[in-house]
């Protein structure tokens, strides 16, 4: 089958890629493992969505707005702003695709690609119906770990320099029938008493320094981002499962903590676990442009920025105990530029997801959801473009970029 955009992976980066390219009139296909879209926000249970403004000004906006109204308007947004339901978020996403005239192509796992003097010419897939290829003359990746990128050999980075270790994965659970979970403050100063208490005397081994919790959408429901497993890769099979039974093992003890030790947990019950350990961190995909942090901490602009974020140097310590933050300059936010997304070597593909072109401390900050979504947007942008004008995405001119982006509505930068 031949498309003129095909994009690997229906999460936070490639639901926008896609919805991005085909409204710009390419022929697009979307190729996911699982049989609904959204990535981590659902598959792996990650909430909330971090903060996206700089005081009034949404730093993401466009396709990402309009999936936070579709939240809103069936009842999935809490009245945070930020907290929202898994499942009707599936269904905001289908509605995007559908209405954008995406071929979707759920249960199509990423196995390979052939590539031909640095341009990809097909990728493979297996499912159900057996192994297939999708050619198109603009891929994006979108897997999140860039098993795209890596396997048409693109230059990747791992983990932080000194070890190659990556952040630790953690698998996010609710606990339901709790009395007093509408009171989250007092709720977080018990918790984290009891859990301290726990580790202090060695009955707990969790690295995490602290509890983080959430609310849901339900008064009597807590979403927990308390599991941390460190020292293991999620590029390997065995390690990567082995991280999953740790997280399960982590998660149910701490439930069977709170509900013997904390007030209205008596009753209280593990409602779920996500169905994947989430993973922060992985490949890095090498391209024209690497952000580093002192992008991020002197809140850098760029003639070619196609994102933009304020989200802080967020590095839970990869082998142990401790969560280094570093901030962006209050009221300001830093870009990330056009460059960033186009991987060395490669010339029709483009990265939308949190692999791309960046130091292990700039990864920290752009890798939440909100950020990935503007990339996703992006690069879905620059495919069609690059389709239409029958040139390498490189060769685009970024001024046209941005001038698609804020036609759409997408914050597009200070500069340019």
């Amino acid at each position: 089958m031949k498309f003129d955009v095909a994009i690997a992976g229906g999460g936070t980066g490639g639901v926008p890629a896609a919805v991005a390219a085909a409204r710009s009139g390419a022929r697009t296909v979307l190729l996911e493992r699982y049989g609904f879209l959204g990535g981590m926000a659902t598959a792996g249970l990650v909430n909330p969505y971090m903060g996206w403004h700089a005081g009034e000004k949404a730093l993401t906006a466009g396709i990402f707005a309009e999936i936070i109204d579709g939240l809103r308007s069936m009842g999935g947004l809490h009245e945070n702003g930020h907290t929202f339901d898994e499942e009707i978020l599936k269904l905001v996403l289908d509605r995007l695709v559908c209405e954008a005239g995406v071929t979707v192509l759920f249960h199509s796992t990423f196995v390979g690609c052939r590539c031909s003097e640095g341009i990809i010419e097909s990728a493979s897939f297996v499912s159900k119906g057996g192994p297939f290829d999708v050619e198109a003359d603009c891929f994006v990746d979108a897997t999140g770990d860039a098993d795209l990128a890596t396997t048409a050999g693109a230059e990747i980075q791992v983990g932080r320099n000194e070890d190659g270790l990556c952040q630790p994965m953690t698998l996010c659970f609710r606990v339901a029938g709790i009395k007093a979970a509408k009171d989250l403050a007092h709720v977080q100063r018990t918790l984290n008493a009891i859990y301290l208490a726990a580790k202090a005397d060695g009955r707990l081994k969790n690295p995490r320094e602290n509890i983080l919790l959430f609310p849901t959408m339900r008064p009597d429901v807590l979403h927990f981002n308390t599991t941390r497993v460190t020292g293991l890769s999620p590029l390997s099979a065995g390690e990567l499962s082995e991280a999953e039974f740790e997280g399960r093992r982590q998660a149910w003890q701490l439930v069977e903590l709170f509900c013997a030790e904390a007030p209205g947990f008596e009753e209280a019950w593990l409602e779920k676990s996500a169905m994947l350990i989430g993973v922060r961190e992985s490949r890095r995909v090498m391209g024209a442009y690497l952000l580093e942090a002192d992008d991020i901490l002197s809140a850098r602009k760029f003639a070619d920025a196609v994102a933009a974020s304020r989200y802080p140097i967020d590095i839970h310590n990869p082998s142990g105990e401790g969560t280094v933050l570093k901030g962006v300059p209050e009221g300001d936010w830093y870009e990330i530029p056009y460059r960033c997304i186009l991987p060395l070597g490669i010339g029709n593909l483009l990265m939308a997801s949190r692999a791309i072109s960046a130091t292990h401390e700039a990864h920290a900050s752009l890798r939440v959801m909100p950020v990935v979504s503007g990339i996703g947007q992006a690069a879905g942008t620059a495919a069609a473009i690059a389709c239409r004008q029958k040139v390498a995405p490189a060769d685009i001119d970024p001024a046209e970029l941005k001038d698609a982006l804020s036609a759409a509505g997408a914050f597009v930068g200070a500069e340019g």
